[in-house]
């Protein structure tokens, strides 16, 4: 039995043209529709604008019998409430590790999961000369923002 546009093939069989067509019509809406699905369901993440962000340092300088030495300790926080922490001694990176941080009141808990170290505690103060530094719940100072 050969097809003949425009006739019935059966009384259920659909036009094979027509069906060609209504497939490649939701082939091309499908990948539409999905995208549009994946892009309108994701929530929009708020914009971290914590003055804390960015990079802090603190250097100590050490005079010892063999001569001065260096240590120089960084803070990367970034808008996750997480963070980087390097320290070096001279030129020698001795740690490098993740963290995390939270703000409550205006007082920065700093965590250092897999390190053996007490978290910080410590408020943004800003300086005569505009420089913000962070400074411990005990007043003493912690490290300038770079």
């Amino acid at each position: 039995m050969q097809y003949v546009p425009g006739l019935p093939v059966g009384e259920n069989s659909p036009d094979p043209g027509k069906t060609s067509l209504m497939f490649r019509k939701t082939v091309l809406v499908l990948p539409i529709f999905a995208l549009l699905l994946a892009f309108s369901s994701c929530s929009e993440i708020p914009e971290n604008n914590d003055p804390v962000l960015g990079v802090w340092s603190k250097l100590e300088i050490l005079n010892a019998p063999e001569g001065k030495s260096s240590i120089r300790e960084e803070w990367i926080f970034n808008d996750a409430y997480l963070g980087r922490y390097h320290r070096y001694q001279g030129q020698n990176l001795e740690i490098e590790s993740d963290f995390s941080w939270r703000v409550d009141q205006a007082i920065y808990t700093i965590e250092y999961p897999g390190l053996e170290r007490l978290a910080d505690h410590v408020t943004i103060t800003k300086e005569p000369r505009g420089h913000s530094s962070l400074v411990t719940t005990e007043g003493i100072p912690f490290a300038n923002k770079e």
